[in-house]
């Protein structure tokens, strides 16, 4: 007697935690495509551009290029999620009444569709009829897109196409170290990638640069340590010239006249520095924009001494 009282209280427990916990009801598979795009680098260099290998005038535009090789590959990615309604035992109170009526108007349909020759609709002869049985099962909820819950069952990725890539872009406003002699010096290029090297400027002017015989000159991308060197020659003519051409460009201009600043721009053109000879003389031009008496002495003279044929801003041809 004990026994069967035993058995029949655990039978009504497993009943009510069936009928508590329930199942999910499963719904049709459902799958997702996408496409993405996965790059892999496969070279990665640095390039200065030098142009002649020997430096002859003081300045050079030195182009940097920044080159990669990439492997491209398109992956059209399937994802497949299994879809069920979440069980609630406290829909069972309206399922189950919805659900008797619905297998009897499903028996119906069925019945009338044979009279109409199949000519009703599968969600009223077959769709109704399982809706029934849902609703009537105390188990299991009625399916519902609204609430329905999902997992991810598989994944899977399709390589479509492998290719190659190339890239050469400007070395835009990155460092470069140049190595005079001694002295190391860190200047940048422009957003195009252009180096103006200049030995008559900027660092250079610190130092002794006529006993420079050659320029070394690294850029290195510090996310992968990429480098690339170059080595510029100086030739000696151009050193020889280097002392003076500073002495005419830097020494103060303010205390010479106009026969010293007209000889200035005349003895840089002579040494071949036409662009360092085009400077100065803008420079002069600039500095006694205030005083146009002087600066139509200094254009009368820069013509009549070096043959030179200037003009001020604005003043006509």
């Amino acid at each position: 007697m004990l026994n069967r009282s035993i058995l029949a209280s655990t039978s009504a427990t497993l009943c009510v935690a069936l009928l508590l916990g329930g199942c999910a009801n499963h719904l049709p598979q459902r799958s997702e495509q996408e496409a993405r795009t996965e790059r892999k680098l496969l070279d990665h260099s640095l390039r200065i551009e030098l142009g002649e290998p020997l430096l002859e005038l003081p300045q050079r535009r030195i182009r940097v290029v920044d080159q990669k090789t990439w492997e491209v590959v398109d992956i059209e990615v399937t994802r497949r999620y299994d879809r069920y309604t979440p069980y609630q035992a406290w829909r069972k109170l309206y399922e189950m009444p919805l659900g008797a009526v619905a297998v009897v108007a499903g028996v119906g349909a069925n019945v009338l569709n044979v009279v109409m020759l199949g000519k009703l609709p599968e969600s009223a002869t077959r769709g109704w009829i399982n809706y029934g049985f849902a609703g009537l099962n105390p188990f299991i909820n009625v399916e519902s897109n609204g609430r329905s819950q999902q997992n991810l069952a598989s994944l899977e990725e399709q390589r479509q196409d492998a290719r190659l890539e190339y890239s050469s872009l400007p070395w835009a406003e990155r460092p470069v170290r140049v190595i005079a002699g001694t002295e190391v010096h860190e200047l940048n290029t422009d957003r195009n990638g252009v180096l103006r090297l200049n030995l008559l400027d900027g660092p250079f002017t610190e130092q002794n640069i006529s006993l420079v015989g050659k320029l070394q000159l690294q850029v290195e991308d510090p996310q992968d340590s990429t480098r690339a060197d170059a080595t510029l020659m100086v030739s000696r003519n151009l050193r020889s010239k280097l002392l003076e051409a500073h002495e005419l460009i830097f020494d103060d201009l303010e205390d010479d006249d106009v026969s010293q600043w007209v000889h200035r721009v005349k003895r840089l053109s002579e040494l071949g520095l036409e662009e360092e000879a085009s400077e100065l003389e803008q420079s002069l031009i600039e500095l006694t924009h205030n005083d146009p008496e002087l600066q139509q002495s200094f254009l009368h003279s820069l013509l009549q001494e070096a043959g030179r044929q200037a003009s001020a801003a604005g003043e006509d041809d």
